[in-house]
């Protein structure tokens, strides 16, 4: 039966959605309307275990009740305000994240998503450097507003906006020699997830990240940390550091305000005095309202030592995968709470099988699963979860 609060069927829900909107987006099919904990629930009152967190963002689940009070006591005070003026939640937000940020990269510009915290990092390297060329990596995902897909690799993005507006050359990732030679006096900035989600779940090596730095360093230009959707939910604020690498700009959002639209760009103190006075901006960023969940959300993961969970719940969901032996299963990858299961045949319809049993999750690609849980998820959800898996892939 419908809910009582939209009374309508998730057929007219769906006829809505597809009557109105530009068809971009391959449609699941089912309609939710409700998130509690771990948990989503769709219009006909059927539990969903959440083991994608709207692609990485609700990364302290669904109504969380500290994270909840924060953002009505916000909505009652203030929620927005241009960043010409000063502002207690915003001080606060900064003040927090000076905490995580790695010395030497503490300077902010505030956005309110991934793609626009790729953009300015694109922009502050070009204005710091003087110089317009960029390298990433194949596989690499890193937004799809023109600058950020300038970065991004795949052609099914690239290919109905041609030409970019970035000159770039993407190389193989973890390819050492293929970076250093693709590095030269006309590169501005090498951009690298240091743990690839869309390409698939792939870590960096640490050699790669160091290689990656050296050279920069070397040939004059940045190196920018593409921590969007791997910061914090692998279980350390940013996975490039934990690497040893320092880099000279990190652009994240997702997870950093619980899936409430936020985008931060770090960058050092000699990129910061680079930028001119005006160069750049946000008419929405760094708003209370954005600011202070965000600090809230912080706050709740050290305190709740959800960094420890996600680092061992993880762990434990990779080893009960690969303790499977499923005959489908190629690889199981990933760090804490970012995790991809490669198949050896399309992933779609195990995606859609897990679906059907109540369990939520992701591609990335044609062939992996990806999942990337809440980090609040207990033993519980863990074994809910390997249980509907060893299911779905049994032989």
């Amino acid at each position: 039966m419908p809910t009582e609060t939209t009374q309508r069927t998730t057929e007219e829900l769906m006829t809505l959605d597809r009557d109105h909107q530009i068809p971009l987006y391959a449609k699941r099919d089912i309609v939710l309307v409700r998130g509690e904990g771990a948990y989503l629930f769709d219009n006909d009152g059927k539990r969903y275990l959440d083991a994608m967190s709207n692609y990485g963002v609700a990364i302290l689940g669904h109504a969380h009740p500290r994270y909840t009070q924060a953002l009505i006591e916000q909505a009652q005070t203030l929620t927005t305000t241009h960043q010409s003026f000063g502002n207690n939640a915003r001080s606060d937000f900064l003040e927090t994240l000076d905490t995580i940020a790695p010395e030497g990269v503490k300077k902010a510009f505030l956005s309110n998503s991934g793609t626009e915290a790729i953009e300015a990092a694109l922009k502050f390297a070009r204005a710091a450097t003087g110089r317009e060329n960029i390298v990433a990596a194949r596989r690499g995902y890193h937004g799809r507003s023109f600058g950020a897909l300038s970065a991004t690799a795949d052609k099914k993005y690239r290919e109905p906006f041609m030409p970019m507006a970035i000159p770039a050359e993407h190389v193989a990732f973890n390819d050492v020699d293929a970076l250093e030679a693709a590095v030269d006096k006309g590169t501005a900035a090498v951009i690298l997830e240091p743990l690839q989600g869309e390409g698939g779940i792939h870590l960096a090596d640490a050699g790669f990240l160091r290689l990656a730095r050296e050279v920069t360093e070397a040939k004059g230009a940045l190196l920018i940390a593409d921590e969007v959707q791997s910061a914090i939910r692998t279980g350390v604020p940013f996975v490039t550091t934990e690497a040893g690498v320092t880099p000279d700009i990190i652009a994240t959002a997702k997870a950093i305000a619980n899936g409430f639209p936020i985008g931060v760009t770090l960058v050092t103190d000699a990129i910061s005095e680079a930028m001119p006075g005006g160069a750049h901006g946000s008419t929405f960023g760094g708003n209370p309202l954005a600011c202070r969940v965000g600090t809230e959300t912080l706050r709740i993961l050290e305190e709740d030592g959800l960094y420890k969970n996600a680092r061992t719940l993880g762990e434990s969901i990779r080893i009960g995968i690969e303790a499977m032996g499923s005959s489908k299963v190629r690889a199981v990858r990933g760090s804490g709470f970012m995790i991809g299961i490669e198949l050896k045949s399309r992933a779609t319809p195990t995606l859609k099988a897990l679906q059907d049993r109540g369990v939520l999750a992701l591609m990335a690609g044609n062939l992996v699963i990806r999942l990337l849980p809440p980090m609040i998820w207990r033993q519980e959800q863990v074994d809910e979860l390997l249980g509907v898996l060893d299911d779905v892939l049994a032989d």
